[in-house]
């Protein structure tokens, strides 16, 4: 094997290695959070988390793949680590985009099934 298919391969395989760590906690953490955005409704919070997971990995993995093209082929060692370093940073940085984005939505969500809940009635409180 050269050196640029054993970059291209460690790149692929740590990219795809944190994307699957990164989707696995959004889904055990972000969980509670859409339960609550879907006022207590387990079953319809666990199957929209389990969709955004799928979005998740397409998206990620999808922008894996294509990225590994851009940027010009390490010839050697030194330009080798170079080059999966600076993918592999830009691959988190898109990571982390996707992850606050995805916290900004269920921030959303859960504040808006918050404003949609009609307080308890007080005993003896007349309306």
């Amino acid at each position: 094997m050269t050196a640029q298919i054993i970059v291209y391969v460690v790149y692929t395989l740590v990219s795809i290695t944190l994307t699957i760590w990164v989707a696995r906690t959004l889904h055990k953490n972000g969980r509670v959070f859409l339960i609550e955005a879907f006022h207590g409704s387990e079953e319809r919070a666990d199957a929209v988390n389990h969709l955004l997971v799928v979005g998740f990995y397409l998206i990620n993995i999808g922008f894996v793949l294509l990225f590994l093209r851009s940027g010009e082929r390490p010839q050697g060692v030194i330009e080798g680590i170079e080059y999966c370093a600076t993918k592999l940073g830009f691959v988190m940085l898109v990571l982390g985009a996707m992850h606050f984005f995805n916290m900004y939505n269920f921030d959303k969500m859960r504040k808006k099934a918050r404003t949609n809940q009609t307080p308890p009635s007080l005993p003896g409180a007349a309306y």
